[in-house]
């Protein structure tokens, strides 16, 4: 038993009423955004013109680009765009993703629905939902190892990396309570996504926690907390911007990957 899940039990059982009169009332004035339009895109490099980098982005509301109006703009158009100018490669992306979608919603529901036969890399988000229905971390780490496996065996040999867990303490809707209890939880499945991504070959997690300070100290940025989000949730176009870049820039980064995806 994970000991700050246990912990984080304990303190949080008697206050569930409250959390979930809390949580009705954000949800009955957080206002229902569409996911972005524009599943699928192509960036062309200065560098091979002949290599052409496959990517496939799956996961929950963030990856469905809730918050901007086309892919381009939300993280996976960003990602690959930057991931092109850095690798010097052409990237052709493909976005599989639903809004609410848990890790067990993925893999059941979502990759049969996966047309695509070939990848070069697939980039995961997931998180916010498994923390939002209260997942235990035990029942996680079976979704996301089943989520993992059944990856590998319709896409053999290609790179996953799980994205950053959203930082759920940074939300500007969320109440104090709800910011502590769920975004503790978060973290919690993200050590335990960190562990079990070490189980496996070509599998990576940036585990790295996101704070807004971090991202306006690195990237120069200044501005309020609510610049960051479209509706109090979920990333504004500059959140996608900063995190497509920040997990491109860690791709770029880390030697092994770099050297597995420009062969």
């Amino acid at each position: 038993m994970n000991f700050k899940y246990l912990s984080g039990v304990i303190i949080s059982l008697p206050l569930l009423p409250l959390m979930y009169y809390q949580g009705k009332r954000i949800s009955a004035n957080v206002p229902k955004l569409p996911e972005a339009i524009g599943t699928e895109g192509y960036f062309e490099s200065t560098g091979k013109p002949d290599r052409i980098l496959k990517v496939i982005s799956i996961g929950e509301s963030t990856i469905a680009g809730v918050g901007v109006k086309t892919h381009e703009e939300g993280f996976t158009g960003n990602f690959a765009r930057e991931l092109s100018r850095l690798l010097e490669l052409n990237i052709s992306w493909k976005v599989y993703a639903k809004s609410g979608y848990t890790a067990n919603m993925v893999e059941k529901n979502l990759l049969p629905t996966i047309a695509k036969k070939e990848a070069d890399l697939i980039i995961v988000g997931l998180g916010a939902n498994d923390a939002f229905t209260l997942n235990r971390p035990s029942k996680w780490k079976a979704q996301i190892r089943a989520l993992i496996e059944s990856l590998m065996q319709k896409f053999p040999n290609t790179i996953i990396v799980f994205c950053n867990m959203p930082p759920i303490k940074e939300f500007p809707a969320f109440t104090s309570l709800i910011k502590f209890t769920i975004g503790n939880l978060v973290e919690v499945l993200g050590d335990e996504l960190e562990k079990i991504t070490h189980e496996y070959d070509h599998v990576f997690y940036f585990g790295e926690k996101i704070t807004l300070q971090s991202w306006m100290d690195r990237f120069q940025i200044t501005g309020e907390a609510t610049d960051f989000f479209s509706d109090g949730v979920h990333p504004s176009k500059l959140t996608y911007q900063i995190w497509g870049k920040d997990m491109a820039n860690k791709i770029f980064t880390n030697e092994l990957l770099k050297s597995i995806l420009k062969e």
